[in-house]
């Protein structure tokens, strides 16, 4: 009776299944052609669920599929959206649901660490699907499904040449006695900011309203089965995974460092660098010791660069190959960070070493376990600490040999870690392929050829970890390498074949061979004989050839007898096939070893060469005879004064010269031509004979040109009596005044001029030498008055541009400092003023000429005895 029951419920369930199915079919179709979104937008979600257990055997479950999008996408939720059921036992779709938007909400990080800087924001627009779900027990349970197409795009845990990846979002219900289940609920909050490379804890923890014992992990995510941008079904499960990519996986979606606790759902470790990352955590719910469900949460989460003030240290310090010196440093560079406390302890806890600098270096008196502890802005705001280890162990040096390169053979490994405390305990292979192996020497088949990345990661009994990776090349067939492939020998000498490889050697035809079974035999061929090698490596064999010529003489063809400039370098060529060469004299030669050395010759002298192809042996001569360079010698360096000449004076014993260059000179080809060059110029001399050295004598003059003399006396000036009038002379190295009269020294630039009696004028000539005692002169013009100090203002001009009177000059006598000059109209305005002594009034105003008139001048001035000058006077401008 029981069984019959059994079976209606299960008729009775398929039946309404089916009329649900043709019901739901015709309104997906309709929804497949009328809703249509692109869900780049969407970051993440999952489902969860409560059950009420009916009367009838079956179960209601209140259902919510949670989504999550960034901010501000300009977006909207899929409204509707469609949920799946599928059947656990054969993965066949049960129900497809039309689920509407039931409510939404926004999440955001609205006061954000002040101890972060640069932090991000952390926005999330959450929408909310729920619906009610009527389903009768079965052994196997059902799985809860909905996709989006697309993720957002740039996924930085993604293979890179991947785009549009969607997502499926899935919750599984239990079956048997466990059907009437409430889900694990994900309940840590999703408003955490994530620093790259910082240290940071993100909670995935969950609460299970049934008591279940929850056990997390990563696992991966999903991605959709349906591509394009319209709402459709899921397809069944299994589902396929995102492509992982980039160094990270499913298990390792940040990086391998950062872990998550099974016992509490909490990831920490230090962030990768910026970018968005997929992160799926999977809740096992555990009943009774038994799996009866797993829950499933993915999120995008986006890791920002913005820097965290703390204290951030790796998670541990190996010294462990050959230093017993640490440097550290905070891995934080928030510049919040302030101040820096370190301490590094003994396993015992006492402290023996404290700083506080930024990255202290210490250096570990003795081996073992140490704690390090860094503090930052201890008692100041953004105050933080941590710990970490340090296993000083030196010694431990990770490494590997290996035999047999041929695929399909076995590649043999032998691990040659070695380590000073503490013995190997653990061997990790992987060989660049997906298989690895915890065996100390394996072996390894390849299938392929190529090259592969082989990594061994080792530990010992002191807490040491390291790791030793080798490329091996995988190939066709094992190489040998061959130190030659053809030589010559002198009949009856021997040679020895060098030959390099893994594997057994075997050397043909075996006559005249000391042992073909060897890497490098010794021959003793008495013709011409090409040997063959065979490289066996465990079957994977490869062939190659070495050809012995057999030769009964050395050819040797020296060049002929020459003469050359002595002093210079020849080099001294040969043709021959010889093998090794012996030159004399050696002093003379840069190498006496080698076929052609470069021989520097002073004196008639005979090279000789021996050549030799072992106990073969050809010799040849080489007479070098040596002419002396013709003599030049052009003379000494000179010194010219600008536009003047000078002789050059060459001497020889040459036949012909030639002066380089021709500019200036009166004769290129005499050995003293008279040169007049417009600037400083180097003459080359070139000396030619027929004595027998091809090259000529050289020797260089150099004539400088001095610059023109630009000789300056001053401005005429003017004076009164008993004043001390400075004179100045500019444009060379040395002076010569004339006449002498009133001057304090004739030979100086700047004598003091003093009269005692009146001169309507006086004219000096200063004559100015320069360092080659070339000369110019110039002339400056001295009025001495029988006044005290004043100014003389002309009481008219005429500026009519006639060239005569058209300036209102003022003259100072016996003034040392002109303060200003200044002129008036009759209505007081000015036109005129000047600071400038010997500036005057052209009679203009703004460009334009003032009408005749009357106009008032004001002077002030400083004398020479530095009394104040102050005079005012009138001035006619006549047109």
């Amino acid at each position: 009776m029981l069984l019959t029951k059994i079976g209606y419920i299960q008729f009775a369930h398929r039946l309404a299944n089916m009329l649900l199915k043709k019901i739901l079919s015709f309104c997906i179709i309709i929804c497949c052609f009328t809703i249509s979104a692109k869900a780049d937008h969407i970051t993440g979600g999952e489902i969860f669920y409560t059950c009420t257990p009916n009367t009838d055997g079956t179960n209601t479950y209140h259902v919510t599929f949670k989504l999550f999008m960034r901010c501000n996408s300009g977006r909207q939720f899929n409204n509707p959206t469609i949920v799946s059921v599928f059947d656990n036992a054969t993965n066949q779709r049960v129900t497809d649901i039309n689920v509407t938007l039931t409510n939404s909400e926004t999440i955001q990080v609205t006061d954000p660490d002040p101890c972060i800087t640069d932090p991000p924001k952390v926005c999330y627009f959450v929408g909310y699907y729920n619906f009610v779900l009527t389903l009768p027990s079965t052994l196997a349970g059902y799985t809860i499904s909905s996709q989006v197409n697309y993720r957002i795009q740039g996924i930085s845990n993604f293979q890179s040449f991947y785009s549009n990846v969607g997502a499926t979002y899935a919750a599984e219900i239990p079956g048997s006695n466990a059907a009437r289940n409430n889900s694990a609920q994900f309940t840590g909050s999703d408003l955490v900011v994530v620093c790259s490379n910082n240290r940071f804890a993100y909670s995935f923890g969950a609460t299970d309203p049934d008591g279940d014992h929850l056990r997390y992990s990563f696992c991966e995510a999903y991605r959709s089965g349906v591509g394009g941008n319209n709402v459709a079904p899921p397809p069944p499960p299994p589902y396929q995974s995102v492509p992982y990519g980039n160094g990270y996986s499913e298990n390792g979606p940040l990086g391998n460092n950062v872990q998550i606790n099974s016992e509490t759902g909490l990831i920490t470790g230090i962030a990768p660098q910026s970018g968005v990352y997929v992160i799926t955590v999977c809740v096992e719910e555990i009943r009774n010791g038994i799996v009866i469900a797993k829950q499933r949460k993915d999120l995008q989460i986006n890791i920002a660069p913005c820097n965290i003030a703390a204290a951030l240290l790796e998670p541990e310090y190996m010294l462990c190959r050959d230093t017993k010196t640490i440097s550290l440093v905070n891995l934080s560079t928030s510049p919040l960070v302030r101040t820096y406390y370190w301490e590094i302890a003994n396993r015992n806890g006492a402290v023996i070493f404290t700083s506080t600098e930024p990255k202290p270096t210490y250096t570990f008196a003795d081996t073992g376990f140490y704690h390090i502890k860094l503090s930052i802005n201890r008692g100041q705001s953004c105050k933080d600490s941590t710990m970490s280890t340090a296993k000083v162990y030196p010694g431990f040096f990770p490494g590997f040999s290996f035999t047999g390169i041929c695929f399909n053979k076995p590649t043999t490994f032998k691990d040659l870690t070695t380590s000073a405390y503490g013995s190997v305990n653990s061997w990790n292979w992987t060989f660049g392929t997906s298989d690895s192996t915890d065996k100390q020497n394996p072996a390894y088949t390849y299938t392929t050829k190529g090259t592969r990345d082989v990594v061994l990661r080792v530990t010992n009994t002191v807490g040491c970890r390291d790791t030793a990776m080798r490329q091996v090349a995988i190939v066709t067939e094992p190489p040998i390498t061959l130190a030659f492939k053809d030589t010559l020998v002198c009949k009856g000498d021997p040679v020895t074949l060098k030959a390099a490889g893994e594997g057994v050697f075997t050397w043909g035809p075996t006559s005249s061979i000391s042992n073909p079974n060897v890497a490098s035999p010794t021959v003793f061929p008495s013709a011409t004989t090409s040997y063959f090698v065979n490289l066996n490596d465990d079957g994977c064999i490869n062939h190659d050839t070495v050809t012995v010529r057999v030769t009964d003489h050395v050819t040797l063809h020296v060049m002929n007898d020459t003469t050359i400039c002595r002093g210079d370098t020849i080099q001294l060529k040969i043709q021959s096939d010889a093998f090794t060469y012996s030159w004399t004299p050696v002093p003379q030669l840069s190498d006496p070893l080698v076929a052609s050395p470069v021989a520097i010759t002073n004196n008639k002298t005979t090279y000789t060469v021996k050549a030799s192809i072992g106990s073969c042996v050809a010799t040849g001569n080489i007479t070098v005879s040596t002419v002396p360079y013709p003599l030049a010698y052009a003379g000494r360096d000179t010194m010219l004064c600008f536009n003047t000449s000078t002789q050059l004076n060459g001497s020889t014993d040459a036949s012909t010269v030639n002066w380089s260059p021709s500019i200036g000179l009166s004769n290129s080809g005499i050995i003293n031509p008279v040169a007049t060059p417009g600037k400083t110029t180097a003459y080359i001399l070139n000396t030619f004979d027929t004595k027998g050295c091809p090259k000529p004598g050289r020797d260089t003059i150099v004539v400088t040109v001095l610059p023109p003399i630009h000789a300056c006396a001053g401005r005429d000036t003017s004076a009164v009596i008993d004043q001390p009038l400075q004179l100045t002379a500019t444009g060379g190295v040395s002076y010569l005044w004339s006449p002498p009269t009133g001057l304090s020294a004739t030979n100086i630039a700047n004598p003091i001029a003093s009269y005692n009696e009146t001169f309507n004028q006086i004219q000096y000539k200063v004559v100015v030498f320069n360092e080659a005692n070339c000369r110019d002169s110039a002339f400056v013009v001295v009025k001495v008055y029988n006044t005290g100090p004043t100014v003389f203002v002309p009481t008219a001009f005429t500026p009519n541009g006639d060239g005569k009177n058209d300036v209102l000059r003022p003259i100072a006598v016996g003034i040392k400092q002109f303060e200003f000059f200044r002129i008036y109209n009759r209505w007081g305005q000015q036109v005129f003023g000047t600071q400038t002594d010997g500036k005057g009034w052209d009679g203009s105003m703004n460009g334009v000429i003032q009408t005749t008139g009357v106009y008032v001048w004001w002077v002030k001035a400083i004398d020479y005895k530095g009394v104040p000058y102050f005079k005012k006077g009138t001035v006619t401008l006549i047109k």
